[in-house]
């Protein structure tokens, strides 16, 4: 069993390592009167499971919430499966689709395998739970008595809700009461805290409003920063190709980063890694003599926080002599084919094959210019390739390379 670690210093060093990601704190006061408390807080972590996906902008919030469970506070995972099915309207320009409840299902597993590769997985300091719990056997009666407690004008307040009443789009009944059905959630697991990219906030906010109106403590609210995605444009998300997956490989994680643009290595090293915060200070102005120098360190230091730091040595020796010098690597897949000759999209889809893409996604690649046999570039994938006894050397992208030969 885990003691509650609530002395001042304990409690003052990792508040002051929140700095560093937070946004705002709802309230600095109460959180650090909580922590001081003695109390064994319930940490409330909600997400929807509209893909299968975390990356590294999730787990920002992993590793704060994992350094409060360090202090022996519990984490409640909440995955929520019904609120998926409602679709959270945030930043959405109109309705989410509906999810089937099998992916929903398989989403819910995969985000709770890569959250635990962040998290502390120990019984006495983790929780999982689904909202489908309370919702599922809410009575209508009850949840009318939830819609008691908030107007319209309020709901409609929401930043996102008027800018699509502005440009003409329609707001479904469903969307409009999503904050109503998360709110709750804090009220059904006695949520003491939170921690949430600051795009909920309202939803949150209304949480507290719940939990008051119920006589429970109101949770307290940690908002983080949200930064661009690898293009340095919006968020990082799946949809967009722009992100740094948790499920990501090493070498994926480390090419992704190195195709960020400069501007932003100084603030992924202060949100995305823990490296001192003077080292971040002096990065701001070291980019602008030497900005690979950096790109390379803060590369490094991703990989190795989630793979250790020899994985993220050798991925940096592998990228220099790949990109550096512009050499094949000596430790290159081989993918061995039966056919001989066989078409250009039947080598590549076999080469991508663990990689999850569709046969869209392929063909994509060739018409990006994305595709290379022995150094050519190759869009036509209909095209007959000749094995022969050589074998052809395959790049797709920027960092994968196979030697694809012909299976005797």
């Amino acid at each position: 069993m885990y003691q509650v670690n609530c002395s001042s210093s304990a409690v003052n060093k990792v508040i002051d390592s929140f700095a560093r990601t937070t946004d705002q704190i709802v309230t600095l006061e109460e959180l650090r009167r909580l922590l001081l408390s003695g109390k064994k807080l319930r940490m409330k972590y909600g997400v929807d499971v509209t893909a299968p996906q975390m990356h590294i902008g999730h787990a920002v919030n992993l590793w704060m919430y994992r350094k409060l469970q360090e202090l022996g506070h519990r984490l409640v995972f909440l995955v929520g499966d019904f609120t998926t099915q409602i679709g959270d309207p945030t930043g959405k320009s109109k309705a989410r689709p509906v999810i089937p409840q099998k992916e929903i299902e398989r989403n819910a597993t995969a985000f709770v395998r890569q959250a635990k590769t962040v998290v502390h997985n120990d019984s006495n300091l983790v929780e999982i739970r689904y909202n489908s719990e309370w919702f599922e056997r809410m009575p209508t009666m009850d949840f009318m008595k939830l819609l008691r407690h908030i107007t319209l004008n309020k709901l409609s307040s929401r930043e996102m809700f008027r800018r699509r009443v502005t440009s003409g789009e329609d707001i479904y009944m469903h969307e409009m009461l999503y904050p109503v059905v998360q709110a709750y959630d804090s009220v059904a697991l006695e949520s003491d805290l939170t921690i949430i990219g600051s795009d909920q906030l309202f939803n949150e906010m209304l949480g507290r409003h719940y939990q008051s109106i119920r006589g429970q403590v109101q949770q307290v609210i940690i908002t983080t920063k949200i930064t661009p995605g690898i293009d340095g444009k919006e968020k990082q998300s799946k949809s967009l190709g722009n992100y740094i997956g948790l499920d990501h490989c090493p070498r994926d994680k480390f090419g992704r980063i190195m195709s960020i643009p400069y501007q932003l290595i100084s603030q992924y090293l202060a949100v995305y890694t823990d490296v001192p915060e003077a080292l971040v200070s002096e990065s701001a102005e070291g980019v602008k003599s030497n900005p690979l120098l950096w790109k390379l360190l803060l590369a490094e230091e991703i990989v190795a926080r989630y793979h250790g730091k020899e994985v993220a040595q050798e991925e940096s020796t592998w990228f220099k002599k790949a990109f550096s010098f512009k050499k094949i690597p000596d430790d290159i897949p081989e993918v061995r084919l039966k056919v001989d000759p066989i078409d250009a999209f039947a080598i590549v889809k076999a080469c991508l094959s663990s990689y999850g893409l569709t046969n869209s996604d392929i063909r994509r690649l060739f018409r990006q210019g994305s595709v290379r046999f022995d150094g050519e570039r190759q869009q036509d994938w209909g095209r007959m390739i000749q094995l022969g006894t050589a074998g052809v050397d395959v790049k797709v992208g920027k960092r994968r390379w196979f030697k694809v030969v012909k299976q005797t």
